[in-house]
C-alpha cells in the first residue's frame, strides 16, 4: 500500500488544465443555456490503511491546497511558459515512467498535443497507448439486496461521472469487510485499493469525477464535517430506534436545509457528497441500486447448484470475465441459453456480438479483435479445458458460440436422481426468504360461490391453483390455500327468504338441497317477480349483516350445502383447500377504511362513495358505497392487509379469470400506496386465465344453453376413459383387470382433463374437446402415463426375466449410470433440464414450463428404448437404471400437476 505514483494527480490536473486552456474547451453551455465549467477527471492515489477509509499520498500539501496552487499558478502564467511547463511536465513523467518499470496509477489522459502545439498526428505517434483509467467496486455483496455502502458508491458514481466496474472480491484486504473502491486501468489484473468504507467512497468518487452542475465542487471542508455527522449522529440515532435521539439528528439536518434553500446541507448545489450519504442513510436510492446490481461479481461456477443453466452460465461468465476484463460494466447479458435445436449444441452463449459492439464504443477493443467473431473466439479460448461443465465450443454465424454438457457432468446428476429416489430441487429451494427458510405464500383459487354449483368456469382456477400450490411447497414455500368463497353479499336477503317459504321446518329437518343450481334461480325468479318478496330479501340482507340470530342460522344451511357439493368436486380432483370467504373480512373493512383516510388517501366522491385513486387508472377503488355499503373492493382490500398483516405472507397470488386483472393490479397498487407493501420483501401476483371454449368457439355450454356442471363434466371424461380401457383388455392390450380398470380410468380421466388445461399458457383460450385430451399420442397426459407405465414394465420384465433387480442394486450401493450411446446422452440431459424448469415456473407460476419439460423428457425416452436395446444388452443394469431415473422424474411432476400416475395400463 501507499509507495510514490509514477504520476502526481496535482500535476496530471496541471497538465490537463493546460491542454483544456490551449482548446478552448474550458465553459461550455449547459441545458439551461448558461455556460458551466467542466472540471477535469482525477486519478486518485494509493491510500494507507486508515479507518476513515481515504487517505491520500500527497506530501507535504492537502489535496485542495494544491487544487488551489494549479487554479492561482494558471492565471500567472503566460501562454509560452504554459507549453514550458508541460514540455517539462512530460520530460519529469517520462524518468518517472523508466525508474518505477510501470505506472501504477496511470493518468486520467495523457494526451498533451494540444498543450504541446506542433504536429498532432507526430505526438500520438510519439505517445505511448495507456488504457482508460477505470475503479472499480470490490466486495460487494451478492444477497441480491444491496447494502447501503454499495448504494453510496452507486449514487456518487453516477453523480460524478465516474463509471464503476466490478471487482470481485479484494482477497489482499483481509482488514476490509465492505465494499471497497480500486483504480487501475482496463486490463488491469491487480489494480490498487482507493478507498473503503461508503463514505470513503463517496469522497474518493467525488475527488475523482467530473460534476456538470454550475459552481459544483467535488468535496469541501463543510462536505467532510456532514460526512463525520451521518457517520457519528445519524445513523447511531436512526439504528437506535430511539425518538429522542432521531429527533435531535433530524433537527440538525432539517435546519441546514433551511438555512441553503431545501436543496442541499452545503451550499445551492442539489446532491453534493454530503446530500448522497445522507439520502443514502434515510432512502435506499433506486438508481444507485440498479447499478449496484451490475457490480456483484458473476456467480462462479456452483457444483451443488443442479441448474445446466447457472452452471453454463457460469464458465462463459468467468471466460468472458477474464478475455474481456471491462465487459461486466457494460451492461451485455453475460448468460447462456438452451438452444433451440439441440443439433446445433446443448447450450449457447449470444455476448459476443453485442460485447462487440460495447468495447469499440467504449474503445476497449483488444490489438486483433476485429469482429463478433473474433471476442467469441477469444472467449472460447479463456474457457480452462478442464472445466467440469462446457466441452466442444465453437463459433457459428455472426459470433453465437454453442457447446455441449460434458458427459461426465450429466451423469453425475442422473447418478444423483438414483441415489437419492428423486430429481434434484433447485438450489433456491428451501432458501427463499431472509431467514434461510420458505416464505408464507397465500395462494387465492378456485373461490365458488355458496349456494351455486361448481361448474366449468371454476375449472381453470381450481386446476391452476392446486398446481401452483404444490410448485411453491416443493421449493419449501409455506402455502396457504385459500378458498375465497362468495358468501356474503345482497343475493342472501333472497336465498333466505325463498329457503324460508320452501323449507319451512329447516329449523329441525335439514333440507337436502340436491341442485343448487337450480335453487338459486326459483329464488331470483321470485325476487324479479314479487315486489312484496324483493322487500322482504332486501330486509334480510340488513338483518343478516345485523347479526340477526334465524337469518344467521340459514345462512349457515346454505354454506353447509354448498360445502358439501364443492367437496365432490374437490374429491375427484386432489384439490386441498382452507374456506375464508367474504364473509371472515366484513368486520375488518371499516378499520382499512379507516386507515386510508387517516393516511388522507381518501376521496369522496358525488353522493359520499369513499374511493381512492391509484396511478395509471382514472377508475378509483370504492372502498365503500354512497349508501354504505361495501363491495368486492372493500373486501379485497381488508383480504390483502390481513394476509400481509397477520398472515405474514410474503407473496401473495391470486388466481382468477382475466377480466380481473385490472381490479387487481389497483389493489395491488392501493396497497402500495398507502405502505402495506415492500418491493424488497413483498410480491403480489395475479394469474388471469382465458375462457374455457366449446367446438364453436363460445364459452363451453351445454347443448340447452346451461352452463356445464363441472362434476358431470369430470365423469364424463372417466366414463369414456373406462370404455376405452375395457375395449383394450377386450382385445388383450391392457395390463390391467376388470378391478383395477374404474380406479385406472379415474386416475387417467381427472389427469387428461387437468393436463388439457395446465399444459398451454394459462392466459389463453382454450376449446374443450374429450377426444383430444383422451388421446393416447401427442401432448396428452394420456400418452405420458403409457409412457410412464412402458419405463415401469421394461423395470418388471428385467428383473422377472433377467434377475436384475434394480432396487438392490441401489440399496447395494451399485447403482451407476452410464451415458455412453446418443440417446443415452441425450435423455440424460434432457433429465437434467428439471431444476431449470421449476425455476422458469417459480418466475412466472405457470404450470406449463413442466408439463413441457415432461413432454419432452417422455419423447427422449421413447426414443432411448427405441434405439437402445435395454433387456439382455451388456449395458442392461445402466439401462435399466436410466428407466428408473426417467420414471421418478416423470413421476415428479405428475405431482407438481396434481395428476395421478399409474405403473401398468
Amino acid at each position: 500500500m501507499g509507495g510514490q505514483l509514477s504520476q502526481s494527480p496535482v500535476l496530471n490536473l496541471q497538465k490537463t488544465t493546460l491542454r483544456t486552456l490551449e482548446k478552448k474547451k474550458a465553459r461550455e453551455p449547459n441545458r439551461t443555456g448558461k455556460p458551466t465549467t467542466t472540471r477535469p477527471r482525477r486519478p486518485l492515489n494509493l491510500i494507507r490503511a486508515h479507518g476513515r477509509g481515504l487517505l491520500p499520498t500527497l506530501p507535504n500539501n492537502t489535496h485542495h491546497n494544491r487544487l488551489n496552487h494549479a487554479r492561482r499558478r494558471r492565471k500567472e502564467l503566460s501562454k509560452n511558459e504554459l507549453k514550458k511547463l508541460a514540455k517539462q511536465q512530460e520530460k519529469a513523467n517520462a524518468k518517472a515512467a523508466k525508474k518505477a518499470g510501470a505506472s501504477a496509477l496511470p493518468a486520467a489522459n495523457n494526451d498533451t498535443s494540444g498543450a504541446q502545439g506542433g504536429n498532432k498526428t507526430q505526438a500520438k505517434q510519439q505517445q505511448p497507448k495507456q488504457s482508460n483509467p477505470v475503479y472499480r467496486l470490490a466486495n460487494v455483496p451478492s444477497t441480491g439486496t444491496a447494502d447501503t455502502c454499495t448504494l453510496k458508491a452507486c449514487l456518487s458514481s453516477i453523480l460524478n461521472s465516474a463509471p464503476l466496474l466490478p471487482g470481485g472480491m479484494a482477497d489482499f484486504l483481509p482488514f476490509v469487510h465492505g465494499p471497497a473502491l480500486l483504480y487501475g486501468d482496463a486490463a488491469s489484473q491487480s489494480p490498487a485499493a482507493v478507498a473503503f468504507g461508503g463514505n470513503g467512497i463517496v469522497k474518493a468518487l467525488s475527488l475523482a469525477g467530473t460534476r456538470n452542475d454550475e459552481g459544483a465542487e467535488g468535496m469541501t471542508a463543510a462536505m467532510d464535517d456532514w460526512l463525520e455527522y451521518e457517520r457519528c449522529e445519524l445513523r447511531p440515532a436512526l439504528s437506535s430506534g430511539n425518538t429522542t435521539q432521531i429527533s435531535a439528528a433530524l433537527g440538525k439536518l432539517e435546519t441546514a436545509l433551511e438555512v441553503h434553500g431545501g436543496t442541499s446541507v452545503v451550499g445551492s448545489t442539489p446532491l453534493t457528497a454530503a446530500d448522497v450519504v445522507l439520502t443514502i442513510t434515510l432512502l435506499h436510492a433506486e438508481a444507485a441500486k440498479a447499478l449496484a446490481s451490475t457490480l456483484v461479481p458473476p456467480p462462479s461456477f456452483d457444483p451443488t447448484d443442479p441448474s445446466l443453466l447457472n452452471a453454463s452460465s457460469a464458465v462463459f461468465a468467468s471466460a468472458i470475465s477474464a478475455a474481456f476484463p471491462s465487459a461486466l460494466s457494460l451492461d451485455v447479458e453475460i448468460k447462456a441459453f438452451k438452444c433451440k435445436d439441440i443439433k446445433h449444441g446443448d447450450y449457447q452463449c449470444n455476448a459476443a456480438m453485442p460485447l462487440f459492439q460495447k468495447l469499440k464504443a467504449a474503445g476497449c477493443l483488444p490489438e486483433g479483435v476485429n469482429s463478433p467473431q473474433d471476442v467469441a473466439k477469444a472467449i472460447i479460448d479463456a474457457v480452462p479445458s478442464d472445466n467440469p461443465v462446457l466441452c466442444e465450443m465453437n463459433v457459428n454465424g455472426p459470433g453465437f458460440i454453442m457447446s455441449r454438457i460434458k458427459r461426465e457432468y450429466l451423469e453425475r446428476g442422473v447418478n444423483h436422481i438414483i441415489k437419492n429416489g428423486a430429481p434434484t430441487k433447485p438450489k433456491s429451494a428451501g432458501r427463499n426468504d431472509a431467514s434461510g427458510g420458505g416464505g408464507v405464500v397465500v395462494v387465492d383459487f378456485s373461490s365458488p360461490n355458496i349456494a351455486k354449483e361448481m361448474h366449468v368456469g371454476h375449472l381453470r382456477s381450481t386446476i391452476i391453483g392446486e398446481s401452483v400450490c404444490r410448485i411453491l411447497s416443493y421449493v419449501g414455500h409455506d402455502v396457504k390455500r385459500i378458498n375465497h368463497v362468495g358468501d356474503w353479499g345482497t343475493q342472501f336477503g333472497m336465498l333466505i327468504q325463498y329457503l324460508k317459504e320452501e323449507y319451512p321446518d329447516f329449523h329441525g329437518d335439514i333440507p337436502n338441497i340436491t341442485d343448487l343450481t337450480e335453487f338459486y334461480k326459483n329464488a331470483k325468479m321470485r325476487f324479479d317477480e314479487s315486489p312484496e318478496f324483493k322487500k322482504i330479501s332486501q330486509l334480510n340482507v340488513v338483518k343478516l349483516q345485523a347479526g340477526d340470530e334465524e337469518c344467521r342460522k340459514i345462512w349457515q344451511v346454505l354454506c353447509d350445502v354448498s360445502r358439501k357439493e364443492f367437496e365432490k368436486v374437490y374429491d375427484r380432483l386432489d384439490i386441498t383447500v382452507e374456506e375464508c370467504g367474504e364473509s371472515f373480512y366484513n368486520d375488518k373493512i371499516a378499520p382499512v377504511i379507516e386507515e386510508f383516510d387517516s393516511r388522507g388517501l381518501v376521496s369522496v366522491e358525488e353522493g359520499g362513495a369513499k374511493c381512492v385513486f391509484v396511478p395509471k387508472y382514472k377508475v378509483p377503488l370504492m372502498l365503500q358505497k354512497s349508501d354504505g355499503g361495501y363491495g368486492y373492493d372493500s373486501t379485497d382490500m381488508a383480504a390483502i392487509k390481513y394476509r400481509l398483516d397477520q398472515m405474514k405472507a410474503s407473496q401473495i397470488v391470486y388466481i382468477t379469470d382475466f377480466t380481473q386483472g385490472d381490479h387487481f393490479q389497483m389493489v395491488f397498487a392501493a396497497a402500495k400506496k398507502i405502505g402495506w407493501v415492500s418491493e424488497d420483501s413483498h410480491r403480489l401476483d395475479h394469474i388471469g386465465f382465458g375462457t374455457v371454449q366449446g367446438e364453436d368457439g363460445k364459452r363451453f355450454k351445454t347443448r340447452s344453453g346451461d352452463t356445464v356442471r363441472l362434476v358431470d363434466l369430470l365423469d364424463e371424461a372417466v366414463s369414456r376413459m373406462e370404455t376405452s380401457l375395457k375395449e383394450r383388455a377386450t382385445d388383450g392390450k391392457a395390463a390391467v383387470d376388470d378391478a383395477e380398470i374404474h380406479a385406472t380410468a379415474s386416475a387417467m380421466g381427472y389427469g387428461a382433463v387437468k393436463y388439457f388445461d395446465l399444459r398451454r399458457n394459462p392466459t389463453s383460450n382454450y376449446i374443450f374437446s374429450y377426444d383430444r385430451m383422451l388421446d393416447t399420442k401427442g401432448n396428452t397426459a394420456i400418452y405420458l402415463l403409457y409412457a410412464h407405465a412402458r419405463l415401469e414394465s421394461i423395470i418388471s420384465k428385467g428383473k422377472a426375466e433377467f434377475g436384475v433387480d434394480v432396487d438392490e442394486l441401489i440399496k447395494a450401493g451399485k447403482a451407476k449410470i452410464i451415458l455412453a450411446h446418443k440417446s443415452e446422452r441425450n435423455l440424460g440431459l434432457h433429465l437434467e433440464f428439471f431444476a431449470d424448469a421449476v425455476e422458469e415456473t417459480l418466475n412466472d407460476l405457470f404450470p406449463y414450463h413442466i408439463c413441457d419439460f415432461v413432454y419432452a423428457l417422455s419423447n427422449a425416452a421413447s426414443e432411448f428404448v427405441t434405439q437402445c436395446k435395454v433387456l439382455g444388452s451388456p449395458e442392461m443394469e445402466s439401462r435399466l437404471l436410466l428407466c428408473r431415473a426417467t420414471a421418478i422424474s416423470m413421476r415428479q411432476c405428475f405431482d407438481l400437476l396434481g395428476i395421478r400416475h399409474v405403473y401398468r395400463i
